[in-house]
C-alpha cells in the first residue's frame, strides 16, 4: 500500500510502498476513502504542533478521514467489514471526564487516538503515525474511533466531520453555547473558522462578524453565514468590532488561527460578561497576557478541544444535518487531490487559496 510519509520536519512528504500489520481483537483494518487536510497535520510537519512538538520520525499523519470497514478483531461488535465510518478520536469510556460526559478531554482513550503509534513498516523498519495516519490507502484504528454512518453520506463530505467541522461547530454549540440573538466575532476564516461561523448562524446569532487578512476568505465567510465581514490587514479590528456593535463589543468572540497578538484581539472585543474562545492550537510555549481591567468586568477566556464534541453522537448528527441542507459541506471542499498532492496540499492551504483540500482514494 501506499503512503504519505513525513521523514524529516518541514520538509516535503514522500509517497512511498509500506507495510501494515493486521488489526489486533479490537481493532479494525479500514481501507481510507477521503482524507482531508487540516492545518494540525501540517503543524506536525513542521515541528510546531503544541502536543507534539518533538514528532517521532519517520511519520505518517493525516486525522481527518472517511473510510469502508474491511476486517475486525475477535472481540469488535457493532461493526462489520462493509460498513462506512468516520475516524475520529475516542474515549476509554471509564475515566472521570468520559463518565461526565466529556470524552474530548478523556486522558486514555483520547491519548491513544492523539499520540504517535506504529502500525506501519518501510522496508521492514518503523513507521510511526499520527492519530489515524489517513495520508494512507489503508489503517488500522481501534473500534472505538469507528463512527458508523449512514451508507447514502457521500464519503469526501464525510471525512471533513471527524475534525474541521465537529470542532468549529462544537464550539460555537457545545463549548461556547451562543446564546439566538446574540452577536458574535471570528478571528480566522479557514476550514475550522467556516465551521464556527455556520456553528454560531445555526445557534441563532443575529450578528455574525468575520475577521481575516484575506478578501477570498471573507468570501467564503459570507457563504457560511457571516453577516459582517472586516479585513483585520487593512482597518483596526477592535475599532470596527466597537463600531459595528455601537461601542458595545461582541457577546462571543472565537480565535480559530493559534496566535497570542489574534486572541489578544478576540478577548479586546468583548463586551461586558462577553465569552472568548481560544479555538486554535498555539505553538508550544506561547502566552497571552490580558488586561485585568477587562477581565474585571466578568469577561471571560476559555479554551477548546475537539469542539467539545462526543465523536458517537455528534458525527451522525452532522450528518443527518447535512443530508437535510441544514449544514454546508460541499463548499468547504475547494479541491480534491490524489495523495501524490499533499505537498500541493499544504501550499495551498498556507496560501489561503482553499478552505480544506480533500485526498480522494476511491476512483
Amino acid at each position: 500500500m501506499k503512503a504519505a510519509v513525513l521523514n524529516e520536519l518541514t520538509k516535503p512528504l514522500t509517497v512511498d510502498e509500506i507495510e501494515l500489520r493486521a488489526p489486533g481483537p479490537r481493532e479494525a483494518l479500514v481501507k481510507m476513502a477521503a482524507s482531508g487536510v487540516c492545518h494540525t497535520d501540517y503543524s506536525i510537519t513542521q515541528g510546531t504542533l503544541n502536543v507534539m512538538p518533538n514528532p517521532p520520525l519517520p511519520m505518517i499523519v493525516g486525522h481527518e478521514g472517511a473510510a469502508i470497514v474491511e476486517e475486525v478483531g475477535s472481540e469488535v461488535t457493532g461493526l462489520a467489514p462493509g460498513d462506512h465510518v468516520v475516524l475520529s478520536t475516542s474515549g476509554c469510556g471509564r475515566c472521570r471526564h468520559c463518565l461526565t460526559g466529556k470524552p474530548f478531554l478523556c486522558m486514555w482513550g483520547g491519548v491513544i487516538s492523539r499520540q504517535p503509534v506504529m502500525n506501519f513498516t518501510r522496508s521492514g523498519q518503523p513507521v510511526f503515525h499520527f492519530s489515524h495516519g489517513t495520508f494512507a490507502e489503508y489503517s488500522v484504528v481501534p473500534q472505538e474511533s469507528c463512527i458508523k454512518i449512514r451508507e447514502d453520506m457521500p464519503l469526501d463530505k464525510a471525512c471533513l466531520l471527524g475534525c474541521g467541522v465537529m470542532t468549529g461547530i462544537g464550539a460555537a454549540m457545545n463549548t461556547a453555547k451562543v446564546a439566538p440573538g446574540s452577536s458574535v466575532l471570528v478571528i480566522g476564516c479557514g476550514g475550522v473558522g467556516l465551521n464556527v461561523i455556520q456553528g454560531a448562524a445555526l445557534c441563532g446569532a443575529r450578528m455574525i462578524i468575520a475577521a481575516d487578512i484575506l478578501d477570498n476568505k471573507l468570501e467564503f465567510a459570507r457563504t457560511f453565514g457571516a453577516t459582517h465581514t472586516i479585513n483585520s490587514k487593512e482597518q483596526d479590528l477592535v475599532a470596527a468590532v466597537k463600531d459595528l456593535t455601537h461601542g458595545v463589543g461582541v457577546e462571543y468572540s472565537f480565535e480559530v488561527i493559534a496566535a497570542v497578538p489574534t486572541i489578544r484581539l478576540a478577548f479586546e472585543s468583548l463586551a461586558v460578561d462577553g465569552l472568548c474562545t481560544v479555538v486554535g492550537a498555539a505553538p508550544p510555549g506561547a502566552e497571552v497576557s490580558i488586561p485585568i481591567d477587562l477581565l474585571f468586568w466578568e469577561r471571560a477566556i476559555r479554551g477548546c478541544f475537539m469542539g467539545s464534541g462526543r465523536p458517537p453522537m455528534d458525527i451522525p448528527r452532522l450528518v443527518e444535518l447535512y443530508m437535510n441542507k441544514k449544514i454546508k459541506l460541499d463548499e468547504l471542499v475547494s479541491q480534491r487531490l490524489p495523495l501524490e498532492g499533499i505537498n500541493q496540499a499544504f501550499d495551498d492551504m498556507q496560501n489561503g487559496k482553499v478552505a480544506r483540500t480533500v485526498l480522494n482514494y476511491l476512483s
